[in-house]
């Protein structure tokens, strides 16, 4: 009897179509998703005015989401495991599409934040199952790259929000921004129809069709005998309790190293993305000035991701972050000195692709690090976990603000956490792919074999 090595199947593939299929339809969710998070950010200062609320109240108005958010990484992603990730992924797309669109129809800060934790729920729960799904389906050799162009849809999506709200808010308010983002409700069909189901999950429910065509994607032109077994190594197999496995197999103080790095990494990442518009406006930009800085802080997140995915297939991806972070903590240093505002904008960008382009590579790493049955609830524990840090930062940098300290003080406190994800980063106990989730003996495999040109 023929049996197959699905994950091997995916590690040798080639890119093709169908991989470039999985990621337009990953990049697509994380541009929504990304639009969503950044949207408040973008509002502030106009939600601030007309509700008459203090920095104080919009720290929690902006945080609210990331409460939703903390609780959507650690629900879905690990239901993910449970239900399949089509289901996880649609239910996350019309969570957060509904309920921001409701959130341009509130009118004080409790019916604001309500929904937008709501949404949260949603925002949050589909990161950690994107990310599995593009580790899993990707080739090895360009991993790291594909997570990382794939998570830059958040940045592309932190851009959008900010054209939009350059376009929109000053004529048609801040609430228009909200209610644009309700339209992606319309993909949730799409999304169940078209978007690939977890290999693991698919060996699970021995789905055997929907396996071979799986099969023949990865490898177009090959064939396998219809009694062909499919199966993947012991250590990616659907068992036992996911969150505790998270500990098992020597991974425990790597886990935990990898949450406070999370929680780092996300602190820096929106306290940027809620308060940048803010700051620069207190540092005397105007809003269209204050609000092309987070242009220039999401072309920075591409590039950084970008860059840092492939660097991370080149080298090892641990130290590839480990330099990232400890590099966005000293560039957000660089932003507590007078400069000209050309090289501002490039110490932005150079901020953004140490932070947000460094968060999104860290994603990718979570991925690898952890075996495919527990890998999306891996990241999502990560990521809700983290969320504590997205859910501290707008809130102290709202007590900052609000307590009138120097400007200079809101970027070194963001710096700091910078050098503490880097030094947690540096203690994972990861040497390269396959170590830290060591492998448990497979059956003997036989390879696909190409089709005959002549047959």
């Amino acid at each position: 009897m023929c049996q197959i090595d699905m994950q091997k199947l995916a590690d040798d593939a080639r890119f093709n179509r169908f991989h470039a299929k999985v990621l337009l339809w990953c990049l697509l969710i994380l541009i929504i998703d990304g639009y969503d998070i950044a949207v408040v950010g973008i509002a502030l200062p106009s939600i601030m005015q007309q509700m008459g609320v203090n920095a104080s109240t919009a720290g929690f108005m902006a945080s609210s989401a990331l409460f939703g958010m903390m609780f959507g990484a650690m629900v879905l992603g690990t239901l993910s495991d449970r239900i399949g990730r089509r289901w996880a992924l649609s239910i996350g797309v019309m969570l957060f599409s509904v309920f921001t669109a409701a959130a341009g129809f509130t009118k004080d800060p409790i019916s604001f934040s309500v929904v937008r934790f709501i949404a949260g729920l949603g925002i949050g729960g589909v990161l950690p199952v994107i990310v599995a799904q593009m580790v899993e389906y990707s080739p090895k050799k360009i991993r790291s790259l594909m997570t990382a162009l794939m998570t830059s849809g958040y940045a592309l999506g932190g851009i959008l929000a900010a054209v939009l709200g350059k376009q929109l808010i000053g004529e048609y308010g801040w609430q228009a921004v909200f209610i644009a983002a309700g339209v992606p409700v319309l993909l949730v069909p799409f999304i169940l129809k078209l978007v690939p189901e977890s290999m693991t999950y698919l060996i699970a429910q021995r789905r055997n069709g929907e396996l071979a065509e799986v099969a023949r994607h990865l490898q177009p032109g090959g064939k396998h005998p219809a009694d062909a077994q499919f199966f993947v190594p012991a250590a990616d197999r659907m068992a036992g309790a996911p969150v505790t496995r998270l500990f098992q197999d020597g991974r425990g103080l790597s886990t935990a190293l990898f949450w406070v790095a999370f929680f780092s990494g996300l602190f820096m990442v929106y306290a940027l993305s809620s308060w940048l518009t803010k700051l620069m406006a207190m540092a005397g930009y105007s809003l269209g000035s204050a609000l092309s800085f987070v242009i220039a802080l999401n072309v920075g997140a591409i590039i950084g991701a970008v860059c840092g995915g492939w660097l991370a297939d080149k080298f090892n991806i641990k130290w590839v972050l480990v330099a990232m972070y400890a590099l966005g903590g000293v560039l957000l240093y660089l932003m507590t000195f007078q400069t000209l505002t050309e090289v501002r904008y490039l110490i932005i960008g150079a901020v953004g692709a140490c932070t947000t382009g460094a968060q999104l590579v860290a994603y990718a790493f979570c991925g690898q690090f952890y075996p495919m049955s527990i890998r999306s609830t891996g990241i999502g524990m990560a990521s809700g976990v983290g969320r504590l840090g997205a859910i501290a930062a707008p809130l102290l940098i709202g007590q900052i603000v609000a307590l009138e300290l120097p400007l200079e003080q809101n970027f070194l406190v963001i710096g700091g956490f910078g050098v503490l994800g880097a030094i947690a980063l540096a203690f994972i106990k990861y040497g390269g792919p396959t170590s830290a989730t060591p492998q448990e003996a497979v059956p003997e495999l036989r390879p696909l074999q190409p089709t005959p040109q002549n047959a």
